[in-house]
């Protein structure tokens, strides 16, 4: 592989905002991301500044991965969240042990296939592993074929949890997970 997987500087907003609306126009988008790409679209540069600057390298409540090509173009990336014990998630289930909540994966059409997601994967294990966690969980849109195989290659497992899609709630989105070794 000729990427590079790092996580984000903090001056690299714009190019956080760049690929964030780039995933949001992807055919699967309405089912992979919980905004349109006309909310982000809208949303004001101090957004995306506070956006990078919160998951930035060394932070340590959430961390954004990027797969970065020689040529400096970001070809996909990643955002790893912290859910602490006893608050709740996204979805309103509570959290009942610390764990890393893989989001926003996307990989460039064209730049598929070739092990970025496995890669921007592990480097949010190795992360989240560093930080003493002991599960990461991700959720995927039952609907979302071609997402639910590349984690399952990855080493993800169904666990067998689903919630109710935002603002869909016939819909509904599947936990897997990958437990510390």
């Amino acid at each position: 592989m000729t990427h590079v997987i790092r996580s984000i500087r903090a001056d690299e907003w714009p190019a956080v905002k760049a690929l964030r609306l780039a995933a949001l126009q992807d055919p699967v988008a309405p089912i992979a991301f919980l905004e349109s790409y006309e909310e982000a679209a809208a949303r004001p540069d101090s957004y995306w500044r506070e956006r990078a600057a919160g998951a930035a390298e060394g932070t340590t409540e959430r961390q954004q991965f990027v797969a970065e090509g020689p040529d400096g173009e970001w070809a996909g990336s990643l955002t790893v969240l912290v859910e602490k014990a006893g608050t709740h998630d996204p979805f309103g289930g509570a959290v009942e042990e610390s764990q890393g909540h893989v989001v926003g994966v996307f990989v460039r059409d064209g730049q598929r296939g070739n092990g970025l997601i496995g890669a921007l994967l592990d480097a949010a294990l190795e992360w989240s592993w560093g930080l003493g966690l002991e599960r990461v969980r991700l959720f995927v849109h039952e609907r979302n074929s071609r997402a639910e195989a590349a984690y399952r290659k990855a080493g993800f497992v169904p666990t067998g949890a689903t919630a109710a899609v935002p603002g869909n709630p016939e819909e509904r989105e599947v936990e897997f997970e990958v437990r510390r070794r």
